[in-house]
């Protein structure tokens, strides 16, 4: 017998009982949808990641103080703080085209009878070019301000419309923060959240000289940015600070450092790095109900022999052969799988986008992912498949015929 024949009565075979196809099929239907939602879910959230991360600085390195090590046992050598002269030696290396200072305090930001609590961050002129963020009322504030650490500020728009409403401009206003007077340059437009998840859009951005010397009333940094020239010369520029780092902290050859210089690729990797972990775990857990289809699918074709034994044995008696017996029961398995992880992967992406839409966040579902779920499909029939029609094939026709 052909195998096309043997596919039509195959189809004939799951015709005749609709519902209990159905049902069998609703197994695989359930976990394919479910796997290719999560992996969709998951794939969105790690391109989000990636391109909050590469949108919130240009060609950026960031260098924080502590030794990458944890438990706080390894600090090498030098100081573990960071100090504006660190920033500024950084300033003169070739590599690097800005570099500012970094500085935060969370304080309470007081306008007439509204109040708000936000960071206050303390950075210099270049931040702006860092960050690629320009203003959308007023003008950042100078490098004179800097130096004079004036009591100047541009606002997060967040904070902006918190504080004076929507579509207001509040340049030349003054803002109290804690017991000073800050006097509002201007406001930035929409930047979203930055690579550590914090909304850039709820903070103030002020001299790093006046959060030091007026807000926080210390001589270090939380942080330093830096920018290369290109995005290139990310990964030579950030060895070239690292270097120029260890020279400055005085840390013999071998010993620890006591910072850690991060590009945007490798908080991408961190960061997505759980993500995928994450998303593993929760495909993996909706890949239970796969195996969990594929019994159910063995578990009706065996059901189904047992009711169709008289017409296995009719077809043995008149000279069908064994292995055609057994390829039939096998083609209505690997029918019932294929079919049902087709309208799964269908159900998958509706459930993604529907997910994506109410949650917005993107979603995306890979090649592979598709790929994978059809041939998974398709193992599922096969495998709890074979036994069931490796027992049809073997019945004998004269007991198969006897059978009631």
């Amino acid at each position: 017998m052909s195998v096309f024949m043997i596919a039509r009565v195959a189809m004939k075979a799951l015709a005749r009982n609709k519902m209990r196809t159905a049902l069998t099929m609703l197994g695989m239907i359930i976990g394919v949808g479910a796997v290719i939602t999560m992996v969709a879910l998951g794939h969105g959230a790690q391109m989000a990641i990636e391109d909050q991360i590469r949108g919130a600085g240009t060609n950026m390195i960031t260098i924080m103080p502590g030794s990458a090590n944890t438990g706080g046992v390894k600090q090498g050598g030098g100081t573990a703080r960071l100090l504006p002269a660190d920033a500024a030696a950084l300033r003169l290396l070739p590599e690097a085209a800005y570099v500012t200072e970094g500085m935060q305090s969370r304080q309470q930001v007081v306008y007439s009878g509204q109040n708000w609590s936000t960071n206050i961050v303390g950075v210099n002129v270049d931040y702006q070019s860092i960050k690629s963020w320009p203003t959308l009322y007023g003008t950042f504030f100078t490098e004179h301000d800097v130096q004079a650490a004036a009591k100047v500020c541009t606002l997060g728009l967040n904070v902006a419309n918190n504080l004076f409403g929507e579509g207001v401009d509040p340049t030349g206003v003054e803002v109290r923060i804690r017991n000073h007077v800050f006097k509002v340059l201007g406001v930035m437009t929409a930047k979203g959240a930055s690579s550590s998840g914090q909304n850039q859009d709820d903070q103030i951005l002020a001299p790093y000289t006046t959060v030091m010397k007026k807000l926080q009333g210390n001589e270090w940094l939380n942080y330093i940015l830096v920018s290369s020239r290109t995005s290139e010369e990310v990964t030579r520029a950030a060895a070239v600070v690292g270097a120029e780092m260890r020279v400055r902290h005085e840390i013999e050859p071998g010993a620890d450092d006591d910072f850690r210089v991060m590009t945007q690729d490798d908080m991408i990797a961190t960061r997505t790095e759980a993500s995928r972990t994450m998303t593993s775990l929760l495909a993996g857990i909706a890949a239970v109900s796969l195996v969990v289809g594929g019994i159910g699918i063995m578990n009706i074709m065996l059901v189904s022999v047992t009711e169709r034994t008289r017409e296995i044995g009719l077809r043995l008696a008149i000279g069908a052969r064994s292995s055609d017996v057994l390829l039939q029961f096998l083609v209505e398995a690997v029918i019932i799988s294929l079919v049902g992880g087709a309208i799964g992967i269908g159900i998958g992406f509706g459930a993604a986008d529907l997910l994506g839409r109410y949650l917005n966040t993107p979603t995306i579902v890979p090649p592979d992912a598709v790929a994978m779920s059809v041939g998974f499909s398709a193992a599922v029939g096969i495998f709890f498949g074979f036994y069931p029609a490796q027992k049809a094939s073997s019945l004998d026709p004269i007991e198969a015929l006897r059978f009631e």
